[in-house]
């Protein structure tokens, strides 16, 4: 299979596909011979921009507008894709919420809407792509981006690692029970990643300045941040058939190694 075809003839399904890694991810995924793409989001603006660049890229995409908080909503995007495409192949979810909370400060209000984005939406989601490929006979699978904060992360992310936490095992549970199916699932632990969402995080929470993403760079082992196309590099191989048999791994992709130190 040649690198710029590993997917190809695939139909994708990307959660929070309409921006960041999310957004990254559906291009990549272009790029390597999907056949479809239907990306998931709030705004129809930034839908029809990510549509258009699927389309520049050559692959038939689609804009399924969900608020994932929304389980109502949630419970019709695969069958929504699968009308307009006719099947799914592959799921990712890559949408997130990273609003800030600590141990003593976080509401029920935003506990629940961490779980709601961050671990109910994908295990619906993966319910419908699973019942979908098993109702089929298909083979498939799934990516789940997950956070190098599920080893215990910051104190100001306490909803946001427990919800992603229990993504992790989600994952694992989910690729043991659906192995047979040869329905690969497998997640990616990303660390600090330079997206525009950060951008808007830094400012937002941490009252950076317009030089953060270069301090930030500078403080960092590899002189930077994760990038997207990186990532979504990463997370198209672990879609396509060239990597194997690997199911229920969650991967640390980071250039920091947790438990160890100076």
């Amino acid at each position: 299979m040649a690198l710029a075809d590993l997917l190809k003839g695939k139909v994708l399904l990307v959660s929070g596909g309409t921006q960041g890694v999310g957004a990254g991810i559906a291009l990549a995924a272009a790029q390597q011979g999907a056949e479809a793409v239907a990306v998931v989001g709030r705004s129809e603006d930034k839908g029809r921009q990510s549509v258009d660049a699927l389309e520049a890229a050559g692959t038939a995409a689609f804009f399924v507008r969900a608020d994932l908080a929304d389980h109502a909503q949630v419970g019709t995007v695969v069958d929504t894709a699968v009308a307009r495409f006719g099947r799914v192949d592959a799921l990712v979810n890559a949408a997130g919420l990273t609003t800030r909370g600590t141990m003593l400060d976080t509401t029920v209000e935003l506990f629940d809407a961490h779980i709601a984005v961050n671990l109910k939406a994908p295990f619906f989601l993966m319910q419908q792509a699973i019942a979908h490929l098993r109702g089929r006979g298909a083979p498939g699978a799934i990516a789940n981006i997950i956070t190098m904060s599920s080893h215990g992360g910051q104190p100001y992310l306490a909803p946001y690692v427990a919800a992603k936490a229990g993504l992790v095992g989600l994952t694992k549970n989910a690729a043991h029970a659906h192995r047979w199916d040869r329905i690969r699932i497998n997640g990616i632990n990303i660390g600090w990643t330079a997206t525009e969402g950060e951008d808007g995080i830094q400012r937002r929470f941490h009252g950076a300045g317009d030089d953060w993403l270069e301090q930030a760079n500078a403080s960092q082992p590899m002189g930077k941040l994760g990038q997207v196309d990186e990532i979504a590099d990463f997370v198209v191989f672990l879609l396509s058939e060239r990597s194997g048999v690997v199911t229920g791994s969650v991967i640390d992709w980071d250039q920091q190694v947790p438990g160890a130190y100076d």
